[in-house]
């Protein structure tokens, strides 16, 4: 059974689909059987690996609300070596569809993924930038939730709707949803502010803050533009290295959580 990762983070322009992309693509260079779930309206993430989707191609909104076979909706890339269930602006308008469905609208996307479950080791799922319909589905179908923070003033304040969220989710529909972890992005190293954040964040969530963080790194800006993962546009740069330490430290975690059971 695939481990299913929602990538969370109400506030926008925190690295939420470069979290998505890279580590979704860090895993599958290492091995693993990798489905990337484009579940934001922006489909950020299905440009940002290559992928060019037209409104009339099969995206996850089929799956979830035309009960379109989700196997027909997943494409299969070369680089990144990964599967994406892709998204485009069609998914725009699903949180007011949802609103409409009575009953089980939390779960179309735990359902659809529930189909492909065996085929994969890791589904990524790379969440809206808001608290509504489309990221409860998110948090439904997932296993564990992993939260980008950015390095800056009201970092922690800034989540406290998100952890609401997941508190509720927990309560409603899936209580088995875990936090995976905290990851600092955009971290500047030369500044007190970030080192500051750094600080509170580990004080805040413990063991479940990452040791590694993500730098301001003009490469990992640059990548998405050009349809490329870090890996695949720059495997020098400081933003590579990083995804290359997150992805250790997962898979790592995954395995240490299953050795103990």
């Amino acid at each position: 059974m695939a481990k299913k990762i929602a990538i969370a983070n109400q506030k926008g322009g925190v690295g939420k689909t470069t979290t998505s992309i890279n580590l979704a693509a860090g895993l599958a260079y290492s091995r693993k059987r990798v489905l990337l779930v484009d579940f934001d309206p922006q489909g950020n993430a299905t440009q940002g690996v290559g992928h060019r989707v037209g409104l009339r191609d099969l995206t996850v909104y089929d799956a979830i609300l035309n009960d379109t076979n989700v196997r027909d909706c997943i494409r299969s890339l070369s680089k990144p070596p990964l599967d994406i269930l892709p998204a485009n602006i069609n998914l725009a308008g699903a949180d007011l569809e949802l609103a409409k469905i009575e009953e089980h609208r939390e779960e179309l996307l735990k359902r659809v993924l529930n189909e492909v479950d065996e085929k994969y080791d890791y589904i990524i799922i790379d969440c809206p930038p808001s608290l509504g319909l489309l990221n409860t589905n998110a948090l439904t179908a997932a296993d564990s939730v992993l939260i980008p923070v950015q390095s800056e003033y009201y970092a922690l304040e800034g989540i406290t709707q998100l952890l609401q969220t997941i508190r509720l989710v927990q309560k409603l529909f899936n209580p088995n949803l875990k936090i995976e972890g905290v990851l600092l992005t955009m971290y500047d190293a030369r500044t007190n502010l970030s080192a500051e954040v750094g600080q509170e964040i580990r004080k805040h969530f413990k063991e479940k803050a990452y040791k590694i963080y993500i730098p301001r790194n003009i490469k990992l800006s640059e990548a998405p533009s050009a349809g490329l993962s870090i890996y695949d546009y720059a495997l020098n740069s400081e933003g590579a290295k990083a995804y290359v330490a997150l992805t250790r430290e997962l898979i790592a975690n995954n395995k240490a959580e299953a050795e103990n059971g």
